[in-house]
């Protein structure tokens, strides 16, 4: 396996420009340089609204993409990534609005509270939250909810996982699929690919540490099955899956992981590895070729798994 000659070109952009790890900078600025970062546009869609959503201890904030026609679409509640602790509904827009119009469905992306201010389970019971409303007012965004999926990348993919162990556990909401794109499923930072791209391939192990210890209100949290998915003893009852995974790229061999355990409990699981890929190509869609294949197998599997709605 070689490094993609896209996914070279986007790492010489970063050293180019001098980027630093997020460590070493302020918070706000960390921050401020995630919103900042040069994007491409994503596709116009027919309807994108912000709004908030009622939760047990606050209001978090969506953005809900509604694609051309009449409706009621599928719905996908979509959590962006960002090691939990940088990233919004800005920067994954793009990613939301390819999905609406490929799949076509709603996408309902979430604005969860951000580590290290709001530490697990904050940001996962945002998200769960959200999957609640959705399934109950689905009128509310012409969404048809016996059609609803989960998603997310990176921490999204995390919280994704998250969101469905909690759907299995509390009774609801049903879903029919769930996306992990390069997902956190494990705490321990040991597979192979932490040690083969532990630098020079964007996402550090350095900085998954860092992203790590920021989320988790405690050690013991590292073994909580909603802050890592690896740690739960059963994955059996959850909704079908798409894993997705970069070759290059600390996060891979966990996920993966994740994937055949998924197998091995009876979930219908469907893994992918994009040979040659860095960490976030997924969000790099308009320019990586590889990521837009792997926006448009996300939306296939996606529109396959709405062809049976649950009821």
């Amino acid at each position: 396996m070689t490094l993609d000659p896209q996914a070279q070109e986007r790492l010489a952009q970063d050293a180019a420009i001098g980027a630093r790890p997020v460590w070493e900078l302020p918070l706000a600025t960390a921050r401020a340089n995630q919103e900042n970062r040069a994007k491409l546009p994503g596709p116009e869609v027919a309807s994108v609204v912000d709004m908030e959503v009622p939760a047990p201890d606050v209001a978090v904030g969506v953005r809900a993409y509604t694609p051309a026609g009449a409706g009621p679409f599928p719905v996908v509640v979509w959590m962006h990534g960002g090691g939990w602790v940088l990233g919004s509904v800005n920067s994954t827009d793009a990613t939301c609005r390819a999905m609406a119009n490929d799949t076509p469905c709603v996408v309902v992306s979430v604005e969860y509270r951000l580590a290290p201010e709001t530490k697990f389970p904050g940001p996962a019971e945002d998200c769960y939250a959200v999957a609640q409303w959705v399934a109950t007012n689905g009128a509310r965004l012409n969404a048809d909810t016996s059609r609803m999926a989960i998603a997310g990348a990176s921490a999204g993919g995390n919280l994704a996982a998250a969101v469905a162990l909690m759907a299995r556990d509390r009774g609801g909401p049903a879903l029919v699929q769930q996306t992990l794109v390069y997902p956190v499923t494990d705490g321990t930072l040991s597979t192979e690919s932490y040690e083969r791209c532990a630098t020079g391939f964007g996402l550090s192990r350095d900085t998954m540490t860092w992203y790590w210890k920021q989320y988790l209100a405690s050690e013991a949290d590292r073994e909580n099955p909603y802050a890592a998915p690896a740690r739960a003893s059963d994955l059996s009852g959850l909704p079908p899956a798409l894993v997705i995974t970069g070759g290059y790229d600390v996060l891979a061999d966990e996920g993966e992981a994740y994937a055949h355990r998924l197998e091995e409990a009876g979930v219908p699981t469907i893994c992918t590895r994009y040979d040659g890929m860095i960490h976030g190509f997924f969000g790099m869609a308009a320019a990586v070729d590889k990521g837009k294949q792997a926006v448009e197998q996300a939306a296939s599997i996606m529109q396959a798994a709405f062809s049976t709605p649950v009821h």
